[in-house]
């Protein structure tokens, strides 16, 4: 395994984990979303400049915009969860109240 490789896997790996044990507060969350969508964007960037394929150029930037209307939906959630709720704790948040 390159250590490139070993790198993105091990970036992305964390991220789930952080994702699974720090679930405390809603901003947590939304950092380890974006640390997943980081670790895959590099992934995707770097496979495709070793294909050396002018097709899959498209494929990281499509990424990298999805990654960032993720983001300000996200934010957009939080402030919303925030105004309505007083806190961004995940733990507060319940379905059948909203």
């Amino acid at each position: 395994m390159s250590s490139t490789l070993f790198t993105i896997t091990s970036a992305f790996s964390l991220s789930i984990t952080g994702l699974m044990l720090h679930r405390t507060h809603f901003l947590s969350a939304l950092l380890c979303l974006e640390g997943m969508m980081l670790a895959m964007f590099i992934a995707i960037s770097t496979l495709s400049v070793q294909m050396n394929t002018g097709s899959s150029l498209s494929l990281p930037m499509f990424l990298l915009t999805l990654s960032a209307c993720e983001a300000s939906t996200g934010l957009a959630l939080m402030v919303a969860t925030t105004r309505t709720h007083g806190t961004d704790h995940l733990k507060n948040l319940n379905l059948l109240k909203c």
